[in-house]
């Protein structure tokens, strides 16, 4: 018993400090938003070594009473599960222009981070990254100052 928890924490301690090996770029859309306020983000994503990644977006989104502009600007570790599989998080910053029920609009800013799974279809020789993530931010500035998230399903293209 004492040779097959040795041998399972070893294994699994292995497998969670696996790094996944990240596309020198991608360049595509992430689509996605809070429930209330959605829209869609041009996202550009640079690697730095073969583990880690910047993630740049800029992001538009709305609904009838509100209308916001932002990029976001994210460092991602990634751990690789298995093949293309991989997960990741890291923290971020984002600074936008945001505009509530026809008031003259806010300057924001906020940190917070992303965390999220995703395949790259590099493994079987696709250049696609598709990705679904989480990314809870505390607002710091405006009338809706505070924690806030979104969710979002990002296509990119790698090269």
């Amino acid at each position: 018993m004492k040779k097959f928890l040795l041998i399972s924490l070893l294994a699994f301690g292995l497998g969670y400090f696996a790094q996944a090996q990240v596309s020198p770029h991608a360049f595509g859309l992430r689509f996605g938003g809070d429930g209330n306020i959605n829209g869609a983000e041009l996202s550009f994503q640079s690697a730095v070594g073969s583990n880690n990644r910047f993630e740049f977006d800029l992001g538009f989104g709305g609904n009838s009473k509100h209308n916001r502009l932002y990029l976001v600007g994210i460092y991602h570790w990634n751990f690789n599960i298995v093949g293309g599989l991989n997960w990741y998080l890291g923290p971020g910053a984002s600074v936008g222009f945001y505009t509530y029920d026809h008031d003259p609009g806010y300057l924001n800013l906020a940190l917070g981070g992303q965390i999220g799974i995703e395949y790259n279809f590099n493994a079987i020789g696709a250049p696609i990254l598709l990705s679904l993530d989480a990314r809870p931010m505390w607002d710091f500035l405006g009338d809706h100052a505070g924690l806030g998230w979104g969710a979002a399903l990002g296509l990119r293209y790698t090269w």
